[in-house]
């Protein structure tokens, strides 16, 4: 969508009652496809039903484990700091977090609270993560976030990628929706979905001018995987999506961390394209 032209029934980010409308709907157990940094994504309530629900949708397993998301003042409780490695310090890497979420939309995985359920969490390593993606300090989608927070009286929500499953497709990869009428026609006729788009798609992509249109980048700090050539301690890339990872380890870098490509970050995600 490019500038506001409201078709009937459509709802956008920017709108208050809009947002309103749709935290409700997602309290009462519908799944938003909403705007999401310079994308789309999928955000539910965090109940094992709910999540399990969207797998199906996505024709995934309904017991795959599920990501989470948040605004920025609950970002520290999703993780169990207590397991932090001895190289990695607390204010270090709550540093490097408000650094990338005010850039954009980014991922981190880290030990996880023991509040986060199993449902919504991965052990890895021998140790329980969770997995944290987040629109960004720059989305407007904040404030929907912040709304669904207080109308499920909850400090996070599940949240993925708007896409199908390869498991249904038979491709090697679906990526995410980054166009409004592509994520409306392909689940805007699914049961208890509601969509909130973003305003002007063009101008969430301005505001994020080092993000690709995709699934964002995804650091993991659970555990320390040795030193970098500066004998910094290093973070795993364990996805490459929309940061580069060039990007990613120069901010890293600053933050006093090296960085190690994980095997599935070897390749980069790649970006939806519509046809038109």
């Amino acid at each position: 969508m490019t500038g506001r032209a409201k078709a009937a029934g459509q709802l956008f980010l920017g709108n208050a009652e809009d947002v309103t409308h749709t935290a409700e709907a997602l309290a009462r157990g519908h799944a938003v496809a909403h705007g999401f940094g310079n994308f789309y994504a999928l955000t539910a309530r965090p109940d094992r039903s709910a999540v399990e629900r969207v797998n199906l949708m996505k024709s995934r397993p309904a017991g795959q484990v599920g990501s989470v998301t948040t605004v920025g003042a609950h970002v520290p409780s999703l993780f169990d700091w207590c397991r932090l490695p001895a190289e990695f310090r607390r204010r270090q890497i709550g540093d490097l977090v408000e650094e990338l979420f005010a850039l954009g939309p980014f991922g981190f995985r880290g030990p996880a609270a023991p509040h986060v359920p199993a449902h919504l969490t991965a052990v890895q390593d021998g140790i329980p993560t969770v997995q944290l993606i987040g629109p960004g300090y720059r989305c407007p989608s904040n404030a929907f976030l912040a709304a669904a927070l207080e109308a499920t009286d909850s400090d996070f929500l599940s949240v993925t990628s708007v896409n199908r499953s390869r498991h249904r497709t038979g491709a090697a990869h679906e990526p995410a929706h980054w166009q409004a009428s592509g994520l409306i026609a392909e689940f805007g006729h699914e049961p208890g979905v509601t969509t909130l788009i973003h305003d002007d798609e063009a101008a969430a992509r301005r505001r994020h001018p080092h993000h690709e249109p995709m699934s964002t980048t995804v650091l993991s700090f659970h555990r320390a995987t040795g030193h970098g050539r500066s004998a910094l301690p290093a973070l795993t890339l364990e996805r490459h999506g929309s940061l580069s990872a060039d990007h990613t380890r120069a901010i890293a870098a600053n933050h006093g961390f090296a960085l190690v490509i994980g095997p599935r970050a070897e390749q980069r995600l790649t970006a939806r394209a519509y046809a038109g």
